[in-house]
């Protein structure tokens, strides 16, 4: 692999120990994946404060440079962790202080985390907390090469901001962060990022929040890990509606960019999505969207909701304002909790908005830097869910083991009212 000076001063140990031990896992990396270089970057999105019974042992074994050389760089050596070199966020992690009594979540991973985010706000790492921190301030400028984690932040940056990273994991976040590097493959290069599926809409028209996520769940469901091409009868979505179209890609197969020809910034037209012939096109009609809607809804059977989920990925503060105006004047059902997940920057402007005391006077949550996937935490004795999230109706009922209704927001909130699921596909 070839190596400016720069970086073979961080190898050879002249910024310290820690950057050196980077250095040397992205050398590992970089030689498993057949990179020849590395790319600069300096914008970072991992996670690093959340709490774990591994983190747990680590910290009380040698505090959290002994944590975060161990998870964060895949060392067993004892080093004292610097600043981080380049910007770097934390994405979301578990719920915080305000969640107890709240949200059925340990009290030691929430004092875990917060003595976390002391010891990382130090080194140099905002404390984003969410899982959309493009809508909290981190916006990589198009062509940027980045180092995030999250499958739907990362198909948001590559799409919809034009930036370039990989979905990273735990350590490789954690050396790109001390050394603003990352080794350069798949979404870096260029010629990884043309279109490999041409997914035709045709016969449905897509307009709503709804059929952008069911859209979403089926190009991932053609494309696997590869890049759709979405052209055809589409609205130009809002950036609701485009966070939760690659959430639901991301979710169904491993999509990590796609193109929506016109619209995203890298594909002016369809002949300029694809590197050579554009390929024969793949139809999503009124029967292809029918059984998408079926499997999102095949692990629901009770009516009886008893459990409303809003906010994945993290809500935006007009998602936040249309659930409390559907909200204002109503009471949720006994029995039935509604939360509402957002980035904690944004539930402040809520707060101040006025949409949480509407949302709180109806019974219903809105709740910070977590989400019930990342925590493993539902409200207890919950049975069956309802969610406008085609990510969370996939992944929820395996990892809690409940039942999950996906319909709209309006579906959604009336079932928190109600207490009873009277989706259906229109």
């Amino acid at each position: 692999m070839f190596l400016t000076d720069d970086e073979k001063r961080m190898r050879d140990g002249a910024e310290g120990d820690a950057v050196a031990a980077a250095m040397d896992l992205l050398l590992r990396y970089g030689a498993a994946l057949d990179a020849d270089r590395l790319c600069a970057i300096r914008n970072v999105a991992g996670t690093m404060t959340q709490p774990s019974p591994v983190k747990a042992r680590l910290v009380a074994e040698g505090g959290w440079d002994r944590a975060f050389a161990v998870i964060n760089l895949d060392s067993d050596r004892d080093l004292t962790i610097p600043p981080m070199r380049v910007p770097t966020c934390q994405l979301q992690h578990g719920f915080g202080p305000d969640s107890v009594d709240i949200v059925p979540y340990p009290r030691a991973n929430v004092d875990l985390q917060s003595d976390a985010e002391a010891f990382y706000g130090a080194h140099g790492v905002q404390i984003l907390a969410t899982c959309t921190p493009y809508q909290v301030g981190n916006l990589p400028l198009r062509g940027e090469h980045c180092a995030w984690m999250e499958s739907s932040a990362v198909i948001y940056a590559n799409s919809v901001l034009g930036a370039r990273t990989n979905c990273e994991g735990v350590a490789s976040i954690g050396a790109a962060s001390l050394t603003g590097r990352i080794p350069c493959w798949g979404n870096h290069l260029d010629e990884n990022r043309f279109g490999t599926h041409l997914i035709a809409v045709d016969g449905v028209s897509v307009q709503s929040f709804q059929d952008w996520g069911m859209l979403g769940y089926f190009a991932g469901t053609v494309s696997g890990e590869d890049r759709p091409v979405v052209t055809g009868s589409v609205s130009r979505p809002d950036l609701a509606e485009l966070k939760h179209f690659g959430a639901a890609a991301a979710t169904s197969g491993g999509v990590e960019l796609y193109h929506i020809p016109g619209i995203t910034p890298e594909a002016a037209s369809v002949a300029a999505a694809f590197e050579s012939a554009v390929p024969e096109p793949v139809r999503y009609g009124p029967a292809e969207r029918t059984a998408v809607y079926e499997t999102l809804n095949e692990i629901g059977t009770s009516a009886d909701v008893d459990f409303v989920l809003l906010g994945c990925p993290h809500a935006s503060l007009d998602q936040v304002r249309q659930a409390a105006a559907l909200l204002d004047g109503k009471r949720l059902a006994a029995g039935t909790e509604l939360w509402i997940m957002t980035p904690r920057a944004l539930k402040v402007m809520a707060d101040r908005s006025g949409y949480t005391a509407v949302i709180e006077r109806a019974g219903g949550r809105v709740l910070a830097d977590s989400c019930p996937a990342m925590s493993r935490a539902a409200p207890a004795g919950t049975r069956v869910f309802a969610t406008d999230s085609a990510k969370q109706a996939h992944y929820l009922p395996a990892i809690l083991g409940i039942e999950a209704w996906f319909g709209t927001l309006e579906e959604c909130v009336a079932a928190a009212v109600t207490g009873r699921w009277n989706g259906g596909l229109r």
